[in-house]
C-alpha cells in the first residue's frame, strides 16, 4: 500500500495462499460479491497455543439472513474442521484451560444458553455435548475460569426478582420467565418512563438489566454477582467487548466494569469493580479513580497487576483512552474502597489504546492503536518503551500465544474483509518512556518499527474470490496542509481498469464520530472499494475530529462543528484535485453518514461545489436533536452545555445555532438524497423528516430513503442492497456525463 514499516514484505506473506490458485480476468467487485464473502466473527486461541476456534458468517441474500458457524484449525497449518457438536447460529467458542473441552453459546434449547463439549486436541474432534446453563433469561458472554472450574456469563435480569442463584434458582428464574411472558402476552404496548434512557441506540430499555453470573462446570451451580443492581454489567458497547470483565489468574478475584451513576444519560463514568469470588457475602469493591471511563480490566498472567483502559475528562466519550496499570499490592484493606497506585503507562503516547493484551510473561503488554489511517499492533514493556510490530491494515482481537514469541489477530484492509493472522517478531529497539525513537524513515506518529520474522495468514475465508476474480484497486494516501498549518491525511481509490488519461467523476466520502477516521481498514456498510467499483474515484480526508493524528486533532472538532472540520474537508479536496489530473471536479458527489451526514447537511447550505449529495442519518437541527437523542453527555460536550444555556445570546455564542445546517436552508440547492431509519434513537428520524421536508419546500430535487426497520446502520442483507442501489443510483444521475444539471 501507501507505505511499508516492516521489513519484510506484509503484502507478498499475505498474498502467498493465494499465490497458487489460476488466474483468471478479473472485475469490478459488486454488491453481491460482497455478500457472498464470508465474515470473521469472534476468535479464541487455546491455551497451549495449539489450535485456533472462530465463527464465521454468511449470507443469503435471496432468504435475507445470516447464519454463523463455528470453526477449528491448527495454528501451525491445516484445513478449517467444523465443530461438529455445534449447529447454525451457534457462537462463542471458548477453549478450557486445560484444552480438553470448549464452551459455545446455543439457542437449540430454551433460548441461548451454555454449552459445553469434550474436546481431543490431537484431531480437533468435538463430542458429548451437554447444556450447562437452563436460566430463563438466557446467557451470553461466556468465558472459562482460569481453573477451569467455572464458566462466567452475563444475562439481562430483572433486577427487583429474587436472585437468580442455586440455593433459590426456581423462584428467582421463574419470577423473571412470567415477568416476560407477561409482557409478551399484553395488549398494551404502552410504556411509563421515569428516568433518562429509556431507549437506547435501537431499542427501549425496558426493566431488564445486564448482570454477571458464575456457574459452576462440575454441579452446575450458580449465583448472581450482582443481586439487586440496577445497572448493567456490562454496560453497553458499540464495538462488544464481551463481559468488559476478567479473572485473577488463580480464578479467586473477578474484575469487571459497571456504570454506576445515578443519571446515565449524561455521563459518561464507568468504573473498575474488583470482587472476591471466594467470600458469597463479598461486595464489589470499586479500584479506578477517573471521573471519566474505565472499561476492558485485564490481570496480568503472574496476578501481580490489573490493567484498564482509562479517559481522564468526566463527559467527554471521545477523550484520550490511556493505558493505566494498577499492583494489586497497594490496593486497600477496606471492604468497600480501595486507593491503589495508579499510573498511566504511556503519559507521552497521544494516540488511543484502542485494546491491549498481556503478554504471557507479565513483562509486556500488546495493544492496537490507530495511527495515521492505519491500525497496528504494537507492545509496550512496563517502563512504557514502545514498539510497533505490525502495520499495513486494521489489527484486532489480540490473542498473545503461550510460547510468549508470537501474538495470533485478526486483519483487515481496505481491501480485504477480516482474516486471523499470526504475527512472529524477531528483535525490537527500544524508545524513551512512553514514546519511541524516530527512525530514518518515519514511521506512523514517529513510532520505530521491529523487524518480523513472519506475519503468517492463518484462515483464507475469501481468498479465492479476492485474489482471482476481482479488481480492486489499491488505496493511496497523501498530507495537506489545512488554513491553520495543521498536517492532515487524506486517501484516494481510483476505478478498477483506471486509465490515467480519462478524468473520472468523484464520491467524496466523509467519516461519521466526529471523532472517526478511515483509513486501511474494511467495511460492509460503507464499502469504500465497492463505492470505486462503478467508475469513480473515492476520496476521503481525515478532518480535525479524526482519530490517530494525536488528541489535539481529536479535540478540534469540540465546539466546532461546521468550522475547521469543513474547511479541512474543503481543504483537502482542493489538494485531491490539484495533484491528481484525472478527477473531474465538476462532477462531484459528497456523501456522509452519522457526523458525516451531519457534514452533508452542513455542505448543502455552504457550497455548491458538488453536483450531489448523499446524508444518511445527519443532525439537521442541533436544538430539536438535543431533545430526541438518548446519550445527552455527546450532545452536551460536542455543544459546550444545552441548548437553554444559551438562550437570549446572539446566534453566533450558541453552538446549537452558529452550527445548526437547518440555519442555512435559503442556501439549499444541490440535489439530495436523505436516508433515515426509524429505529435511530442516536439521530431520530425527525431530522431526516425534517431535511426532506425543507427540501421539497424549497424545490431543491431532493429523494428521501426510509426504513422502518433499522436504526443507525442498515443491517438487513436486502436493505442495505437497496442502499447501495439507492445511493449508487441517485450519485450517476447526477454525476455520470449526460447526468441531471442543478436547477
Amino acid at each position: 500500500m501507501r507505505r511499508s514499516l516492516v521489513l519484510l514484505s506484509f503484502v507478498s506473506l499475505l498474498l502467498l495462499p493465494a499465490a497458487t490458485l489460476a488466474q483468471t480476468a478479473k472485475r469490478p467487485m459488486t454488491f453481491e460479491d460482497m455478500m457472498h464473502m464470508k465474515r470473521l466473527g469472534d476468535t479464541a486461541a487455546s491455551k497451549d497455543g495449539q489450535w485456533l476456534g472462530y465463527s464465521v458468517t454468511t449470507v443469503s441474500l435471496a432468504q435475507n439472513t445470516t447464519t454463523t458457524e463455528l470453526w477449528l484449525q491448527k495454528i501451525a497449518g491445516g484445513e478449517p474442521i467444523r465443530v461438529a457438536v455445534a449447529k447454525p447460529g451457534d457462537s462463542g467458542v471458548q477453549f478450557a484451560p486445560d484444552g480438553r473441552a470448549v464452551l459455545f453459546l446455543s439457542g437449540r434449547e430454551e433460548g441461548q444458553q451454555v454449552w459445553l463439549a469434550d474436546f481431543d486436541p490431537a484431531t480437533g474432534a468435538t463430542s458429548n455435548a451437554r447444556r450447562l446453563t437452563t436460566i430463563a433469561t438466557g446467557a451470553d458472554n461466556a468465558i472459562w475460569s482460569p481453573d477451569g472450574r467455572f464458566v462466567l456469563f452475563s444475562s439481562a435480569v430483572y433486577p427487583d426478582c429474587p436472585a437468580i442463584t442455586t440455593a433459590d434458582f426456581k423462584t428467582g428464574n421463574q419470577c423473571n420467565a412470567q415477568r416476560d411472558a407477561a409482557a409478551a402476552a399484553s395488549k398494551v404496548k404502552a410504556r411509563i418512563f421515569t428516568h433518562l434512557m429509556y431507549r437506547h441506540w435501537n431499542h427501549y430499555t425496558g426493566d431488564k438489566r445486564g448482570h454477571l453470573f458464575l456457574v459452576s462446570v462440575a454441579t452446575g451451580e450458580m449465583r448472581d454477582l450482582n443481586p439487586g443492581d440496577p445497572h448493567d454489567v456490562p454496560p453497553f458497547s458499540l464495538e462488544g467487548g464481551g463481559c468488559g470483565c476478567a479473572f485473577a489468574p488463580d480464578s479467586k478475584e473477578l474484575a469487571f466494569t459497571e456504570k454506576d451513576v445515578a443519571v446515565e444519560a449524561t455521563s459518561t463514568n464507568a468504573d473498575i469493580f474488583t470482587l472476591d469470588l471466594t467470600d458469597p457475602a463479598a461486595k464489589p469493591v470499586k479500584v479506578s479513580m477517573s471521573p471519566g471511563g474505565d472499561f476492558s480490566p485485564a490481570y496480568s498472567p503472574d496476578g501481580k497487576w490489573l490493567a484498564w483502559r482509562s479517559q481522564s475528562r468526566a463527559g467527554y466519550e471521545s477523550d484520550k483512552f490511556r493505558l493505566v496499570v494498577m499492583e494489586r499490592s497497594s490496593q486497600s484493606a477496606s471492604p468497600q474502597v480501595s486507593t491503589p497506585a495508579i499510573h498511566d503507562l504511556l503519559p507521552k503516547f497521544d494516540n488511543w489504546v484502542d485494546e491491549f493484551a498481556w503478554a504471557p510473561d507479565s513483562r509486556e503488554i500488546y495493544f492496537v492503536s490507530a495511527v495515521q489511517g492505519e491500525d497496528p499492533v504494537m507492545v509496550t514493556n512496563l517502563d512504557g518503551q514502545i514498539s510497533i510490530l505490525s502495520n499495513d491494515g486494521s489489527f484486532g482481537g489480540l490473542e498473545p500465544l503461550s510460547n510468549g514469541t508470537a501474538v495470533v489477530s485478526t486483519r483487515t484492509s481496505v481491501a480485504s474483509p477480516g482474516e486471523v493472522v499470526e504475527i512472529t517478531p524477531a528483535s525490537r529497539e527500544s524508545a524513551p518512556k512512553g514514546q519511541a525513537s524516530t527512525p530514518s524513515t518515519p514511521a506512523p506518529g514517529g513510532l520505530r518499527p521491529v523487524t518480523v520474522t513472519q506475519i503468517r495468514q492463518i484462515t483464507n475465508l475469501n481468498s479465492k474470490l479476492l485474489y482471482t476474480q476481482l479488481d480492486v484497486p489499491k488505496m493511496q494516501s497523501f498530507w495537506f496542509t489545512a488554513q491553520d498549518g495543521t498536517r492532515l491525511e487524506g486517501f484516494l481509490i481510483p476505478p478498477p481498469g483506471f486509465d490515467p488519461q480519462k478524468k473520472y467523476p468523484v464520491k467524496f466520502l466523509i467519516h461519521g464520530g466526529p471523532q472517526g477516521n478511515w483509513g486501511d481498514s474494511w467495511s460492509y456498510r460503507w464499502n469504500a472499494e465497492l463505492f470505486a467499483a462503478n467508475g469513480y474515484v473515492v476520496v476521503m480526508i481525515n478532518p480535525r475530529g479524526s482519530t490517530g493524528y494525536g488528541q489535539a486533532v481529536v479535540d478540534g472538532v469540540n465546539g466546532d462543528w461546521g468550522g475547521k472540520p469543513f474547511t479541512d474537508l474543503m481543504t483537502g479536496l482542493d489538494y485531491a484535485e490539484q495533484h491528481y489530473p484525472f478527477i473531474d471536479k465538476t462532477r462531484e458527489c459528497a456523501l456522509g453518514a452519522s457526523y458525516g451526514g451531519y457534514m452533508a447537511d452542513w455542505i448543502l447550505g455552504h457550497t455548491d461545489r458538488f453536483r450531489c449529495i448523499v446524508t444518511h442519518d445527519g443532525m439537521f437541527d442541533p436544538e430539536s436533536a438535543y431533545g430526541s437523542t438518548e446519550e445527552l453527555w455527546f450532545n452536551e460536550w460536542e455543544f459546550k452545555g444545552m441548548p437553554w444555556d444559551y438562550y437570549g445570546k446572539p446566534d453566533s455564542e450558541n453552538p446549537y445555532r452558529n452550527w445548526s445546517p437547518m440555519l442555512a436552508a435559503k442556501n439549499f440547492k444541490t440535489p439530495t438524497l436523505v436516508i433515515h431509519g426509524q429505529l435511530d434513537y442516536r439521530l431520530d428520524v425527525s431530522q431526516g423528516f425534517a431535511l426532506f421536508t425543507t427540501l421539497q419546500r424549497l424545490g431543491v430535487p431532493s429523494k428521501m430513503l426510509y426504513f422502518p426497520d433499522e436504526g443507525h446502520f442498515v443491517l438487513k442483507p436486502q436493505n442495505a442492497q437497496l442502499w447501495y442501489r439507492t445511493v449508487n443510483g441517485w450519485v450517476d444521475e447526477w454525476t455520470k456525463e449526460g447526468g441531471g444539471t442543478q436547477q
